[in-house]
């Protein structure tokens, strides 16, 4: 028997249960597909970002940084500790409670927004008169229109496959069950760079193998140099330029071998090894060649710029489909698709999507970098402002890293603004904010601040640009 719908979303990640949500509030009849389970064979809305990526990811990095202030920062504030130790077992334990809270937050949120959920991988059946055939499990689902947001998957090295044992992607680096005395990494993307940071807060050596001759290379240089000395001091050994040749993985451990970038012939030897190499699209079981979806060299679901596919009705977001892998650029676009469905100007500015690694020092944002500017010509203005004469962060202890404003030169319109330093992932915002509605650099300068806060900064980078701080 035939169940029908307005939409049906296969995908419950970031993307597809907020398009879901949308899609509901704004009166379709929706239903949303999703496979994954959690340990007792249950179902875990939420994909990637809930499961294996951005919720405990950052539960691990609370949990070790926790553990780092206790172990080194405390005593500067009297507080004396004997005998510190790490429950690897409960600080995991903890992790999968905060997973399970926001996969039990989804389905309320279902549940709240009559949304039905069917748990299973769905997959197309045949185009019909008016809508589609989707299947999941022994149903059927009839849909006037389709929503895929089916995610991403991590990309393994060539010859390499992971066995989340020895060698781990992201889901195998939540799930380390102690901590490792050797931690290899290769690729300084988030996914290792936040990884690492919680091993080595652990007790782990930690070293990080990238084939690029830079660090961080999508982030403003200045900033990623400052990065780079604060990740270098803390112990993260990180070496640029090498050339990843055999990996042997055995009972003791794994054995990189690699060039590095002098061209000399080295091994890592390591107990754990997280593969960090970025993301491909996630395609697998959706039989897009039943209907003649069309994908991309990469296995990319192709739109356009409204997210619409070549097929009437079908439409695609998140990493499924170009543009940045984030779970937030997901979200917007699942709610400018179910608004474009119901005849609203749905709109999402690629231009304003932040970005942040959730690292210590945070590393967070928006707009163009300075090697971006420099590239296309444009004249623009630099201010900078460090956290060291911030009397918030002398406060924290933490006075590591800087805000960046970049300026046009001419108007003043905010081109991009980039921050290394506590918090760095909250201040973004004030940034997105401002470039969403043109602001200057004096638009910022100008606005009050509350003293003593961290945003402090934020205001005197953009005085900066006119070179009138007040404070340094």
């Amino acid at each position: 028997m035939n169940k029908q719908f307005d939409l049906v979303v296969i995908g419950a990640g970031p993307g597809g249960y907020i398009g879901a949500i949308r899609a509901a509030q704004l009166g379709f009849n929706v239903a949303c597909i999703d496979e994954w389970k959690n340990g007792k064979g249950g179902p875990a809305p939420g994909g990637t970002c809930t499961n294996v990526g951005c919720i405990p990811s950052k539960a691990l990095l609370q949990s070790s940084e926790h553990f780092e202030h206790a172990g080194h920062a405390f005593a500067d504030h009297g507080i004396g500790l004997r005998d510190l130790s790490i429950d690897v077992k409960k600080m995991l334990a903890r992790k999968d409670k905060v997973v399970s809270q926001n996969n039990d937050g989804i389905l309320y949120l279902f549940k709240k927004n009559k949304v039905t959920f069917f748990h299973g991988r769905g997959s197309f059946v045949k185009a019909i008169e008016g809508g589609y055939e989707v299947a999941v499990g022994e149903e059927t689902l009839t849909a006037k229109q389709v929503l895929v947001a089916t995610g991403s998957n991590a990309r393994a090295l060539p010859g390499t496959p992971f066995d989340e044992v020895s060698v781990l992607s992201n889901d195998g680096a939540l799930r380390i069950a102690e901590v490792p005395k050797k931690l290899g990494l290769i690729g300084s993307g988030v996914i290792g760079l936040e990884m690492g940071s919680v091993w080595r807060r652990l007790g782990a050596e930690v070293t990080v193998l990238e084939a690029l001759p830079t660090f961080l290379g999508a982030v403003d240089e200045q900033i990623a140099k400052e990065a780079h000395k604060a990740f270098t001091r803390q112990g993260l050994k990180i070496e640029l330029g090498v050339k990843v040749g055999e990996i042997k993985s055995g009972k003791k451990g794994v054995a990189v071998e690699y060039a590095d970038a002098k061209g000399e012939a080295q091994t890592l030897v390591c107990d754990k090894l997280i593969v960090s190499i970025g993301r491909v699209p996630n395609t697998i079981g959706l039989n897009a060649e039943a209907v003649g979806l069309k994908l991309d060299e990469r296995g990319a679901i192709v739109v356009d710029d409204d997210c619409r596919t070549n097929l009437p009705g079908v439409w695609a977001v998140g990493d499924v489909v170009r543009g940045p892998m984030l779970a937030h650029k997901a979200e917007e676009e699942g709610v400018a698709v179910a608004e474009r469905m119901a005849g609203q100007h749905g709109h999402v500015n690629f231009n304003t999507v932040p970005w942040v690694i959730y690292t210590s020092p945070e590393i967070a944002w928006v707009g163009q970098t300075e090697q971006q500017l420099k590239a296309t010509g444009r004249a623009y203005k630099a201010g900078t402002f460090p956290f060291l004469a911030n009397g918030r962060a002398r406060a924290l202890g933490d006075t590591t890293g800087m805000v960046k404003f970049l300026a046009d030169a001419v108007t003043d319109e905010i081109l991009g603004v980039h921050i290394v330093g506590p918090q760095a992932s909250e201040l973004i915002a004030e940034a997105v904010v401002a470039m969403e509605f043109k602001a200057s650099a004096e638009d910022i300068a100008r606005i009050c601040h509350a003293h003593p806060s961290l945003s402090e900064a934020t205001k005197e980078a953009a005085l900066a640009v006119d070179k009138r701080t007040l404070n340094f």
